[in-house]
This record gives structure tokens, sequence and C-alpha cells, in this order.
């Protein structure tokens, strides 16, 4: 990433846009997003478009791991501005209910 005010301001706006869109992904077993949910540990994006995601599933178990994770990438590279699309799911740390936001936890009654 460059140093540049400019670049900064172009970086922070990508990675406010991906929440945005990040925020209209749901896990199919829990009714929260994921990212409410805790399940995005980073979001990079560059001046130039390049976002990058890390993500974690509840469990390694998950069913729709691969459904979960193209839908992402999908929604991602949507977004006006994204030249590519990078997401790695990652399990370190491992996910816990400890991750859910305060809305999170309120939806699901915890």
């Amino acid at each position: 990433m460059s140093d540049s005010p400019v670049d900064d301001i172009k970086s922070k706006a990508l990675e406010a846009q991906v929440v945005e869109v990040l925020r209209t992904v749901y896990d199919p077993e829990i009714p929260v997003d994921i990212y409410e949910l805790g399940l995005i540990y980073e979001v990079e994006a560059s001046p130039e478009g390049k976002v990058n995601i890390e993500m974690t599933l509840t469990s390694p178990a998950c069913p729709v791991a691969g459904a979960l994770v193209g839908e992402v990438e999908a929604k991602v590279k949507a977004i006006d501005g994204v030249s590519e699309t990078q997401v790695d799911l990652v399990w370190s740390p491992p996910w816990s209910p400890d991750r859910m936001s305060e809305a999170a936890r309120l939806q699901l009654n915890l």
C-alpha cells in the first residue's frame, strides 16, 4: 500500500463498501450476517481495487464452506472499483461466540 493520504482515503472507502456488502451475506444456519457473527477477520483494500479478506467459519465441518466463500467473493467482486478479490479461509484463531458483535448477541438472545 502507498503512504499517500489520497490512496489511504481510497483504500478506507473501499474497505467500508466491502464491509457493507459483507453485512448482506448470512450464515444459512444462523440468522445473522457473517460480519456481525465475527467470521470476518480482516478486510484490506488497495487504492487500485485489490481486496483481500480473511474469514473463518463457525466450524471446520461447516457444510456450506465452499458456497459461503464463493458468495463473499462474488458479492465483493461486484462492487464498483474492485479489480481483484482474494478470500482466504483461515482457522486460526478458531471462531468462538465471543467474536460476535453485541448486535448479533441481542439478535440471538445470548
